[in-house]
């Protein structure tokens, strides 16, 4: 019984750190890389949305230039 046990730790360890069970992408190269594709561009929308969210994209009304205001 210890041994079945013993035996079962290690599978389960040695399974975890080859991967995951179900590949997240397709075996197919063109398929792969499509997929690939669509989540960089997921990515970058969701970076996109955050910008949105605190307000970042918005316009700087400040001048570039620092100006005196007064009469020169």
């Amino acid at each position: 019984m210890r041994r079945l046990i013993s035996a079962t730790l290690l599978a389960i360890a040695l399974c975890s750190n080859v991967g995951c069970i179900l590949p997240i992408y397709d075996a197919d190269p063109a398929v792969r890389a499509r997929q690939l594709i669509y989540t960089s561009e997921d990515l970058r929308a969701m970076r996109e949305e955050w910008h949105r969210f605190w307000f970042l994209d918005m316009p700087d009304h400040q001048s570039p230039m620092r100006t005196h205001g007064g009469i020169i």
